[in-house]
């Protein structure tokens, strides 16, 4: 039995909400990386100097690739468990929490009103930081690699999902298999369950 609405409804602020359905994955597009840079910058005008690390991960990072036309922002501030650190700052700049993951690497994610976008949240040094920025970096290097993930993106994506993290999920199996060929360090299973980028 799938245990994926017990474990979202841990981790969601509210009620995760379903999909029920296929995914629509749009062709690349040119504007996405605009589309960061914006955020980028309301997120660094909001947090200053907190702002460690701002990165566009996901596949709308990776030119040429089809993805849902969600931008993937991740965000490395000093201590995400220290959510007054920087929580209302960037909820006064139009930011939502939405995903409190505080057994997998103090996790969070953030949604935006007016831009469909994910911004996760982890502490600086965070090795997921590392798994996210060479996946992204390996796709955009390799196009064997990106034309083998993409053509499992769109397998699964024609599925009908009840909600959008299963099949993050199911892609799980080649995200692992391309960053094992990149190098970067294995998933640290003992931090417990975990929402990957979709």
């Amino acid at each position: 039995m799938d245990d994926t609405a017990e474990r979202l409804r841990d981790i969601w602020i509210g009620e995760p909400p379903r999909h029920d359905g296929p995914i629509a994955l749009a062709d690349y597009d040119p504007a996405w990386p605009a589309a960061f840079e914006r955020e980028a910058a309301r997120i660094r005008t909001a947090l200053g100097s907190r702002a460690l690390l701002v990165e566009h991960v996901g596949s709308t990072a990776v030119p040429g690739l089809a993805a849902k036309p969600r931008i993937d922002i991740l965000l490395a501030v000093a201590s995400s468990a220290d959510e007054p650190g920087y929580v209302p700052a960037l909820e006064q700049a139009g930011y939502v929490l939405k995903i409190r993951e505080s057994t997998w690497h103090e996790h969070r994610v953030f949604r935006s009103a007016d831009t469909d976008l994910n911004l996760h949240v982890f502490t600086a040094g965070c090795s997921e930081i590392e798994r996210m920025l060479r996946f992204r970096d390996w796709l955009r290097a390799h196009p064997d690699d990106l034309q083998l993930y993409l053509a499992t993106k769109r397998e699964l994506a024609a599925r009908q999902w009840a909600y959008a993290q299963q099949y993050a999920d199911a892609k799980g199996h080649v995200v692992e298999e391309i960053l094992a060929r990149a190098g970067a360090p294995p998933r640290n299973d003992d931090e417990g369950e975990h929402s990957q980028p979709t």
